[in-house]
């Protein structure tokens, strides 16, 4: 008897060894894409029961926290998929975006993660609504890259999506939180407007600067 629930047991043993030291950063997560707390508990629950039912086909010693963020994302966006009334819209960017996204990433400071020191004085309830505020799609990239400091090559195994739709998403999303944040700081006279030149174009570099003396 012994002996017929020993290999029981190491499977579990090896489980809570490599999966559950990932449960305070994947209910973390799961909180940012439902928005709701029992929501969270619940696909947090929902994703180790999947991970420990198909234990047996991870290889241990691998990425165990991509596979399971896979796990945890892929099972958020099925529940959410059977409560669409409506057609999806396919959210991505067409490929001649995701190239000037990729080439943006090199040229511009707004592709990169969003520098929230830079807006101390906005509370943390205004960035957690421009967080909230954007589509779930493209919030969980912006939650595994800037959160979870996911590499993009992690996102796309963890979104089973190219890595060039992984880029584009980002692009986007941190573009848009970026605006709000922004926004929200020139309302409460936290920050000035920031410089915009000839072609209207904002000049982020010239605005961190500025936040920076500011803050000084």
């Amino acid at each position: 008897m012994i002996h017929l629930f020993s290999p029981l047991r190491r499977q579990r043993s090896a489980f809570e060894q490599e999966a559950m030291p990932h449960l305070e950063a994947l209910h973390t997560y799961a909180l940012h894409l439902c928005r709701d707390a029992a929501d969270a508990d619940d696909l947090v629950q929902e994703t180790y029961i999947k991970a420990l039912q198909n234990w047996a086909s991870y290889e241990q010693g691998t990425n165990c926290r991509a596979w399971l963020f896979r796990i945890l994302t892929n099972t958020y966006f099925n529940l959410r998929r059977t409560r669409r009334r409506h057609n999806p819209v396919d959210i991505d960017a067409t490929p001649d975006l995701q190239m000037q996204a990729a080439e943006a990433s090199q040229q511009t400071g707004i592709y990169r993660p969003i520098d929230l020191q830079l807006l101390d004085g906005v509370v943390s309830r205004h960035v957690q609504e421009a967080v909230d505020s954007l589509p779930p799609e493209f919030r969980s990239v912006l939650l595994l890259a800037d959160l979870q400091e996911f590499s993009y090559k992690e996102i796309a195994e963890v979104l089973d999506c190219p890595v060039g739709t992984v880029m584009s998403r980002l692009y986007r999303a941190r573009k848009a939180m970026q605006k709000q944040l922004v926004d929200h700081a020139i309302r409460e006279g936290i920050v000035q407007r920031p410089p915009v030149d000839e072609a209207g174009v904002i000049d982020m570099d010239a605005f961190r600067l500025r936040a920076r003396r500011a803050a000084s």
